[in-house]
């Protein structure tokens, strides 16, 4: 089955598509990575959704055409895409933009994300995935982290090695895989969200984030703030967990700082220490010996080398030794799904997520042409990599 995954995460920058076939044969699913696209938000629309972003205030015709204008631009972005393909694309599974993720105490109760999937089926002809978080958050789960159904299939661990699937976005997360235990995963804290969050502002938006870490290489981190910083009781709940920007976001750092005045390169220094520390007690928790990252972070060199540093004794794998390049994940993740969901298989990890059992997630917009028979589908042990792609085009 021929299928275009696409998502744009808490970061919301870029809109990540990938086109793969997947193939099952006998217990394994095989999967052609055939191309990768990042496709940047037009600058309106980013700041559109900007503007909505918690604590931001909103009003219902707002999210309204915002729903259609990311379903549009989504719409383009898989079209594009599909017409590397000589054979009409069979499938879309699009995660849309989070602009809420509803969470009290420590349980999800619900999520919203925005790109209207009859515009990306109007678009392409193929039939859309979308929704695909909210089924597993009314079995009881967060929702989230959703990629661990990908970790799980793709990334098993060697005998005696615990391995820490890390995805450092806006948000962190990690999927613990460990030989005779069952998969966890979790959201770990802001990862670039709070860096992010700070450069746009005191840079007056002439700058998005902390371009390869300069930032924090040039300031000096503040002890003080740092250690008020992880006091945050989010840290302390157990797994499984879920947090987004309607925690970690500019009015937290505000707060924290409690009207002192801190130098711009010495507060990214420290949220920048704050990424590495709260990783790295989370992963140390968990007993993690290898770690395997992919996130927007991970091209930040000072937060890679800081968080080696502060990780002694952790090795560290590139993405790419699975066949996947870092920017690929999260979409080949909800490739994954989609392919899973329109062949009634289970997507979502319960252990992973929390929910009470697992689930056949999002729902299906129908396309021009209908979908292979899914009938008898088997659920795969495994996904094997045979045709990996580089960042950008087709091997």
């Amino acid at each position: 089955m021929r299928v275009i995954g696409m998502i744009s995460g808490t970061s919301f920058d870029a809109v990540e598509a990938v086109l793969v076939e997947f193939t099952p044969e006998g217990d394994s699913l095989l999967c052609d990575l055939i191309a990768h696209r990042s496709v940047p938000y037009v600058e309106d629309l980013r700041q559109r959704i900007a503007a909505v972003l918690p604590p931001a205030p909103t009003h219902v015709g707002e999210i309204c055409e915002l729903d259609a204008a990311i379903g549009q631009f989504f719409g383009e972005v898989a079209a594009d895409l599909g017409g590397l393909c000589p054979e009409p694309v069979q499938l879309v599974c699009s995660h849309g933009q989070t602009v809420f993720h509803w969470v009290s105490a420590d349980r999800a109760l619900g999520t919203l994300q925005l790109g209207q999937p009859a515009w990306i089926a109007e678009r392409t002809g193929a039939a859309v995935v979308s929704d695909v978080r909210n089924r597993d958050i009314a079995a009881g789960g967060h929702g989230a982290p959703l990629a661990s159904v990908l970790d799980v299939l793709l990334l098993k661990p060697p005998p005696g090695t615990v391995r820490g699937a890390l995805n450092l976005g806006g948000i962190s997360n990690v999927t613990v895989l460990a030989e005779g235990r069952l998969p966890v995963a979790f959201d770990i804290g802001p990862a670039n969200a709070l860096m992010d969050a700070v450069v746009t502002f005191y840079s007056g938006g002439r700058e998005r984030f902390d371009e390869d870490g300069q930032r924090a290489e040039r300031g000096q981190v503040d002890d003080a703030l740092l250690a008020k910083l992880l006091e945050e009781p989010y840290y302390a709940l157990s797994w499984p967990k879920s947090t987004g920007k309607e925690l970690f976001n500019l009015d937290y750092v505000l707060k924290a700082l409690s009207g002192r005045e801190v130098e711009i390169d010495d507060l990214v220094a420290t949220l920048n220490a704050l990424t590495v520390e709260s990783v790295a007690q989370a992963l140390v928790r968990c007993g993690v010996t290898e770690v395997v990252a992919a996130g927007g972070g991970t091209r930040n060199r000072v937060l890679m080398s800081n968080l080696r540093a502060r990780l002694t004794g952790v090795a560290f794998r590139p993405l790419g030794d699975f066949g996947v390049t870092e920017a690929a994940k999260e979409a080949l993740a909800f490739a994954l799904i989609g392919y899973l969901t329109a062949r009634g298989l289970p997507a979502s990890v319960p252990s992973c997520t929390g929910a009470h059992h697992t689930s056949i997630l999002g729902t299906i917009t129908p396309g021009e042409r209908p979908l292979d028979e899914t009938q008898g589908a088997k659920a795969p042990s495994r996904l094997v990599m045979r045709k990996p792609a580089t960042a950008e085009g087709l091997l």
